[in-house]
């Protein structure tokens, strides 16, 4: 029985010695990575390049893969033409229990943003000057039309004898 358990302690302390020797490496199987989070991104119109705050990003409609942070993030939207746009995410843990793991969601999602058309800059007026008259005295006067015989007239003048 005692060459058993000799064994047995020999057995021991060699592996011991062996996990000590790779502990380094054994410790980094123990290291959980940290959970990520798939969060949607969308905008209208569409073709938007989307950055979260976190630092991935895509042009929607698109996804993007995130380490799960302790608080909220945000989500800035660009594109030409367009107001850029920002949206606060919350983010939700579920704990889990013994028959669900636990998980994290984002709220709102899909993260959407509405982008408004930029407005041009409207064009510098300049002042208004005021027109010069015209001068009317340069001008000479016109005649006024010439009447017409009553001899031309087929009808005789009713008034011609009263004149």
């Amino acid at each position: 029985m005692r060459r058993v358990i000799s064994a047995a302690l020999a057995g021991a302390g060699l592996l011991g010695a062996a996990s000590l020797g790779g502990c380094s490496s054994m410790s980094d199987v123990f290291k959980s990575t940290p959970p990520t989070v798939q969060v949607r991104l969308e905008s209208n119109p569409p073709g938007a390049d989307a950055t979260t705050s976190l630092g991935p990003g895509c042009k929607t409609p698109c996804s993007v893969s995130v380490p799960a942070p302790d608080g909220p993030f945000t989500v800035a939207f660009a594109l030409p033409k367009y107001q850029p746009a920002s949206v606060p995410v919350n983010l939700i843990k579920n704990p889990g229990d013994f028959t669900t793991p636990a998980s994290v969601t984002t709220d709102p999602n899909p993260v959407f943003a509405e982008l408004q058309p930029a407005t041009p800059p409207r064009p510098v007026r300049k002042p208004h000057r005021p027109r010069k008259p015209k001068p009317t005295a340069a001008t000479p006067a016109a005649a006024p039309p010439q009447a017409t015989p009553a001899a031309a007239s087929p009808f005789p003048d009713p008034n011609a004898g009263r004149r």
